[in-house]
């Protein structure tokens, strides 16, 4: 019954990997299609986003048949509410992901509003950081998880940068508002997918280590 149960978990954790290189895939996609301005990566980012929806609702029966069925330790229960969290935030990335291509869609009607620097970037930091706390969770590795939450400074640097640099563009040229707002929406986002990276790591620390760290000032007391 117990080695029955550990490959529930394993077979979990592998779907949750899944699922994240789905929701990481779209992030990836969906800014190409702004950077390389090719609207058909937009087209598959929406036309995957059930597959991200549908993964979140297997896992998430997946963890309700482990808890009714078995009554697992506090570490295994730790992972399941770990596993539980994490695939809400997975299934908020995909989102974010097809908030992003549906800007590229409207992004490709207009000019380039500046060459793109920062952008790629804040995808790459973002997708790193979504790819390391999910191999930190397969690994029990609160090291690899704590590197993600220092990254996460990182990501808001970036947008505030681009932020300042797009407010510029649009204050000097009225032709450029609308391509300039949505890449402010587009840099929104993937500061948002770096929050859900970041809230999957400090899940993966309250996995391991049994600690919650979601409010630094309450963890040191």
């Amino acid at each position: 019954m117990e080695r029955h149960f550990e490959h529930d978990l394993d077979e979990l954790k592998q779907r949750l990997l899944w699922m994240g290189s789905l929701a990481e895939r779209a992030v990836h996609q969906a800014v190409h299609a702004v950077l390389d301005a090719e609207e058909h990566l937009s087209e598959t980012v929406l036309a995957e986003e059930d597959a991200i929806n549908e993964m979140q609702i297997e896992i998430d029966e997946r963890v309700q048949r482990l808890l009714a069925l078995n009554q697992p330790m506090a570490a295994d229960l730790r992972l399941l509410l770990a596993v539980s969290r994490i695939n809400g935030d997975l299934e908020r990335i995909g989102d974010q992901a097809v908030n992003i291509a549906q800007s590229a869609m409207r992004i490709l009607r207009h000019p380039q509003v500046k060459p793109y620097v920062d952008l790629p970037r804040m995808s790459e930091l973002a997708e790193a950081m979504v790819r390391d706390s999910l191999n930190a969770l397969v690994r029990g590795d609160q090291d690899l998880a704590q590197s993600v939450l220092r990254r996460d400074d990182q990501v808001d640097k970036l947008r505030d940068q681009l932020f300042r640099e797009l407010l510029t563009y649009m204050m000097e040229d009225s032709a450029q508002v609308f391509a300039a707002f949505e890449l402010i929406l587009v840099a929104k986002n993937l500061e948002r997918i770096g929050d859900h990276a970041t809230n999957i790591a400090e899940d993966v620390i309250y996995f391991v280590a049994g600690r919650d760290v979601r409010h630094p000032a309450l963890d040191r007391r």
